[in-house]
């Protein structure tokens, strides 16, 4: 057999590691966890700029009426996160993960492009408000697709002693985009007149966010595929939504806790801070940053931490039971002695403990799923459950809030899909580690 035989030219079903390919892990790390980072940079740094965006290109009678219609674009991204999971998880699967990865960041910088650079209503009319839908459908669709390709691309990376490491920087890139979110709104505030920052200054994150462009380009040229299928006919989505059903549902339930707290703790408490418990925006800025913090600092020792572990159901179990029993007390904290001290933590444990059981549970379902249907089987459940229960938390837990008047109707949230979540890990098979 001829060294081209061995290598990239290896039984199609086979897939080589990278190890074996002497391809370097750090440089897959970088480069998958550079363009995840811009990628969800680019999804949801919109939320810090709802407000002026909602001003310039929804006019309303009322500054309230403005700000639900950018919300309510902000929230079209997310309905389009499924439709994109199904669509580019199966290209990850039938074609290989770089395809899937390429075509995730081109269709982010297209949508990154069409709200950054889009005229305002004073400029053209109603065109302008329908360049920002379809900017966050393309950036929905985008996103769906992102997080499967690229967990499935980080994980089949390494050696399999390693997946957890390797899994992790996902969650380090979701915390870097978190803390580069919410610092580039604070920095554009405070240098800028308000008069700037509306004319030009709020186009600068967006633009920023079109770096994602190159880093495609190196995806598309410099990394090795991790995944080869052979000729057999694939399994249709039909097929493959009948034969996992079970694994389906309870995947989409196990990440309901975890999608919760990251969409409470890490994006909407800095607003919590301000609109519920009265801090100045400053202190709320610093408690949004620890969020960001917290995660990308934690996420690859919980990763060495799932690596070292024969089975990861129990750490999820101990984790989801802490972070059961810790949420009311901390809310009933800062509701007690609402202040900086307080919020940093209550967000930093709270995150803490997300971040610790992050990587095991992606493991835990992306080795339920054979190779062939692992990026389409993860971007299903991930969507799903950020869709229903992330994109939609802040609504609900803002009309929970003024229904009932207590500034404890988060910790309420977060209690009933920490313990759906728990239900469900309870019933999840644990299968053995697949390739």
């Amino acid at each position: 057999m001829n060294k081209a035989e061995t290598t990239h030219g290896a039984p199609p079903n086979s897939a080589v590691s990278t190890r074996e390919r002497g391809h370097s892990p750090r440089r897959t790390i970088i480069a998958v966890s550079l363009g995840n980072w811009l990628e969800l940079y680019d999804f949801t740094v919109f939320s810090f700029f709802a407000v002026l965006i909602g001003k310039l290109f929804f006019p309303s009678s009322s500054q309230y009426g403005s700000l639900l219609m950018a919300l309510a674009t902000f929230g079209i991204g997310f309905v389009m996160r499924p439709l994109g999971s199904v669509v580019i998880g199966r290209l990850a699967d039938r074609k290989g993960r770089k395809p899937a990865l390429t075509l995730t960041i081109w269709l982010m910088a297209a949508g990154t492009s069409l709200i950054g650079l889009a005229p305002t209503y004073a400029d053209i009319g109603p065109a302008a408000p329908l360049l920002i839908v379809v900017g966050r459908l393309l950036q929905g669709f985008s996103a769906g697709g992102e997080v499967g390709a690229a967990t499935s691309f980080l994980m089949e990376s390494g050696p399999s002693r390693r997946r957890g490491f390797m899994v992790s920087w996902q969650m380090t890139s979701q915390g870097a985009a978190v803390l580069a979110g919410a610092l580039s709104g604070a920095l554009l505030n405070h240098f800028l007149s308000q008069e700037a920052l509306e004319s030009w200054g709020w186009r600068l994150p967006f633009l920023l966010g079109l770096l994602i462009a190159p880093v495609g380009l190196y995806i598309r040229r410099h990394l090795d595929e991790t995944h080869h299928q052979d000729a057999a006919p694939q399994q249709s989505l039909g097929s493959l939504i009948r034969a996992q059903r079970r694994t389906l549902l309870l995947g989409g339930l196990l990440i309901l806790g975890g999608t919760a707290n990251m969409y409470i703790v890490a994006h909407y408490m800095p607003s919590y801070m301000i609109k519920v418990l009265g801090l100045p925006p400053a202190n709320a800025l610093i408690a949004g940053c620890s969020a960001g913090l917290a995660l990308m600092l934690l996420s690859p020792l919980a990763g060495r931490l799932a690596d070292r572990l024969r089975r990861r159901k129990p750490l999820l179990l101990g984790v989801n039971l802490l972070s059961l029993l810790a949420v009311w007390p901390c809310f009933a904290l800062i509701q007690a002695h609402p202040g900086l001290p307080s919020a940093l933590l209550t967000i930093v444990l709270l995150t803490s403990l997300l971040t610790l059981s992050g990587p095991a549970g992606l493991l835990l379902i992306m080795e339920a799923f054979p190779r062939r249907n692992r990026a389409t089987g993860l971007a299903i459940i991930y969507a799903s459950g950020v869709t229903l229960f992330g994109g939609f938390a802040q609504f609900i837990v803002t009309w929970l809030i003024s229904v009932s008047g207590s500034a404890l109707a988060p910790s309420w949230y977060l209690m009933f899909c920490t313990s759906i979540s728990l239900l469900a890990l309870l019933a999840f098979h644990e299968h053995e580690r697949r390739d």
